[in-house]
C-alpha cells in the first residue's frame, strides 16, 4: 500500500489543525497505512519569495521530494482563516509545479472553532485543486467546534466525530 501524506495546511504552533492531523495520523497507522504529516511549521519562513518562480532552495527541494513529489495520496487538514483557507496553503501549492500535482488523490477536511467547519474554504480549495488536476475525494469532511471537541491530550471527545473521521479516512483509501 503506498504512503499518504497528511498536510497539516497552517504554519501557526500548536495549533488545533495539528491536533486534528495527528488524529489522521493515528488512525491510518491502526489501520497498517504507511503515513506521514507535513506540518507546514516546518516550511521556510521565507516560502513567498524564496520558493517560487523557479527559485528553489536544497532544502525546500528536499522537503519537496519527501512530501510531495513521490506520493500519491494527500488529505488536508484545512484550517478557516476569515472564511476561506490560509494564504500559506495556497503559497505552498504555488511553489510547486503545477505538473507536480497532476493526478494525484486528495482528501480534504475543514477545521473551524466555528458552526460551519471551513466548508467555504474547502469549496476555494476544490476548485483550485481541480485545477492542478487533483482528484478530488467527494466526502470532504467539515469539523465544526474543533476547540471544543479536541480535549488537552489531543483526542475527540465527541465519538460520532471519531466515527465520521474513520469513515472518510476509509472511503478514501477505497478511492
Amino acid at each position: 500500500m503506498e504512503e499518504i501524506v497528511v498536510v497539516s495546511c497552517t504554519n501557526r504552533p500548536n495549533s488545533n489543525t495539528l491536533k486534528v492531523s495527528k488524529i489522521y495520523h493515528d488512525i491510518l497507522k491502526s489501520k497498517n497505512v504507511d503515513v506521514k504529516i507535513l506540518d507546514f511549521c516546518s516550511l521556510p519562513e521565507n516560502i513567498a519569495f524564496a520558493e517560487v518562480f523557479g527559485k528553489r532552495t536544497e532544502a525546500y527541494a528536499a522537503l519537496l521530494e519527501k512530501f510531495v513529489l513521490h506520493n500519491r495520496k494527500f488529505i488536508f487538514v484545512v484550517p478557516e482563516y476569515n472564511g476561506s483557507f490560509p494564504g500559506i496553503l495556497k503559497t505552498f501549492l504555488d511553489s510547486v509545479s503545477p505538473k507536480d500535482w497532476n493526478f494525484k488523490d486528495v482528501c480534504l477536511v475543514g477545521v473551524s472553532s466555528g458552526r460551519a467547519g471551513n466548508l467555504r474554504g474547502l469549496e476555494h480549495l476544490t476548485g483550485i485543486l481541480s485545477y492542478l488536476k487533483m482528484h478530488v475525494y467527494y466526502n470532504r469532511l467539515p469539523i465544526s467546534l474543533v476547540d471544543k471537541i479536541v480535549n488537552a491530550e489531543g483526542r475527540f471527545i465527541d465519538e460520532a466525530q471519531q466515527a465520521a473521521c474513520e469513515a472518510q479516512i476509509q472511503g478514501f483509501l477505497e478511492y
